[in-house]
């Protein structure tokens, strides 16, 4: 009998049949809020205490810290339960209220601040503690290994080697720096696109970095182009995907739906392949489905 660790990866790839105008492109949709957590993380969350626990990082007794903005503290609450350790996880306070109760329900203490940088400042600073362990996620590199071992794999198999753009928001930038490695070995013509979002946008889960807080793991060698998506343009997108698709997301999937669509529409023909990294139900208090 499988346990709930078996059964992270291997999520659905799903192809686009109404909101993509061009027939000579296939746009397809890794659904990776088929994860157990609900989201994209839980790949990283395995990975990071998995081997810091193979390594003797951390054991028994030993209490976790981590910044985020959402997805990757529910999964590591998730993943930390489970382990039997404890978890302090800080976030801004502009999270939706679904999330600080999902991480709670796992096990989790919550604390909440005004930006991701107070949260990366604060975590931070307790994890030079002896009281506490910081995975740090934006510099981890179990972080994109989740990706370079899984997902990348995952859909190099379920395109058949045919994928020729794969597209991902950019938060720790875990995803698409492991996806990037693993696709740039199998076959360097394939594009790597990063989105982020535009100077006056918001988008929960994913930033442009101011240059000292970058991601220690993003190697901008890595991606072959980076294209900006608005707030409004975003949460048009996971709408429509919602919609006309059947595909229900947040915000940040429908950014990375909608550089998907404009790359197919610039395109004779290819294979794009692009991550919707949680699900809509996760955003139900905001006022992105209103």
């Amino acid at each position: 009998m499988k346990t709930i660790i078996d059964t992270i990866g291997n999520t659905p790839l799903v192809e686009l049949k109404r909101l993509n105008s061009n027939s000579n492109v296939r746009v397809l949709v890794k659904l990776e809020g088929s994860n157990p957590g609900g989201s994209v993380k839980d790949r990283a969350a395995l990975n990071m205490i998995r081997s810091a626990i193979e390594r003797g990082d951390i054991k028994k007794g030993t209490r976790l810290i981590e910044a985020t903005s959402g997805n990757t503290g529910i999964a590591l609450a998730m993943m930390a339960g489970i382990y039997g350790l404890e978890i302090e996880l800080v976030m801004p306070e502009s999270s939706t209220r679904e999330r600080t109760l999902t991480m709670q329900a796992f096990g989790a203490k919550v604390t909440l601040l005004d930006s991701i940088e107070d949260c990366r400042d604060y975590a931070e600073e307790k994890g030079q503690t002896e009281d506490y362990f910081l995975l740090n996620q934006f510099a981890n590199n179990d972080n994109y290994l989740a990706h370079y071992q899984t997902t990348g794999p995952e859909i190099w198999r379920d395109t058949d080697g045919e994928i020729t753009h794969f597209v991902s928001s950019m938060g720790t930038t875990g995803t698409i720096m492991g996806c990037s490695r693993f696709f740039k070995e199998q076959k360097n013509e394939i594009q790597i696109i990063g989105c982020q979002p535009t100077e006056e946008s918001s988008i929960p889960g994913i930033r442009r970095w101011p240059e000292e807080y970058l991601p220690k793991i993003f190697d901008p060698s890595r991606v072959d182009r980076t294209m900006d998506v608005s707030e409004v343009e975003a949460a048009e997108t996971a709408r429509k995907l919602a919609k006309h698709e059947g595909i229900f997301v947040g915000m940040s999937s429908g950014g990375a739906c909608a550089v998907a669509l404009k790359i197919a529409s610039e395109l004779k023909e290819g294979v794009v392949v692009f991550i919707a990294c949680d699900r809509g139900d996760r955003y139900l208090s905001s006022d992105l489905f209103t």
